[in-house]
Order: C-alpha cells, then structure tokens, then sequence
C-alpha cells in the first residue's frame, strides 16, 4: 500500500465512525494535534474521535486538494482541505479546514505519526 492509498482508506474508515477500523491505521506514538488541543497516544486519539462522532450526527468527512508535500521510503507528508458535512442538535451543519499528516513505515505498513487539523485562518 502506498501512503496515498493509506490516507484514502483512513478516509474511508474514518466515515465508518468505529475507532476500532481507524486505529490499526495510527501509530501507537502518534500525536493529533485539533483546534480542541493535543491528543497522544492511540487513548487520548480515541477519546478525542469518539467526542467528535457523540457531537456530530450522521457525520461525513472528506478530503479535497490533498498535495504531497514529501515521499520517501520510510516517511510521507500531504497537506490538504478537510470537509464535513453533520447534524447538531437536528439542524445540518457543514464546515471545512486545513490538514497536514505526517506517515511513518513502519515494518510493511504505513501509520500516521501525526496529523494537525485546524480552521483557516479569516
């Protein structure tokens, strides 16, 4: 699998909105940074995705633009605009960001090492 590839099926599973399909896809070490603060290690990742999922009814995330901005063999970075689409409080809500996401190898397969999601800035 290529790290593109890896950030096409994290997107996927992400929609899923089951932790245990994303997590296999995150480095135990991994660090997230979201406009709601630091998240490390796989249980602060988890608490801060499952927060989100219990926020956000019926929740669709996308990715747009995605640009790779580094390839190797043992690390990959893109940078992207992240989308949403979800219900709060029964009224439909959209929003939208920006998206950096840092790849490591590790042994056959790819893991996010870090990701950084924030608003653009007004």
């Amino acid at each position: 699998m290529t790290p593109q590839d890896h950030m096409k099926l994290y997107e996927a599973k992400i929609n899923l909105r089951r932790f245990e399909e994303v997590e296999p896809l995150i480095a135990a070490d991994a660090i997230f940074w979201f406009t709601d603060g630091t998240h490390s290690g796989i249980a602060a990742i988890r608490a801060a995705f499952e927060d989100t999922w219990a926020k956000l009814r019926n929740e669709t995330y996308w990715l747009e633009d995605v640009d790779w901005i580094a390839t190797g063999d043992q690390a990959a970075s893109c940078i992207y605009r992240f989308r949403w689409k979800a219900e709060i409080d029964g009224k439909t809500f959209e929003g939208e960001g920006r998206g950096t996401t840092v790849l490591r190898k590790e042994e056959a397969d790819w893991k996010i090492i870090h990701e950084h999601l924030s608003r653009f800035p007004k």
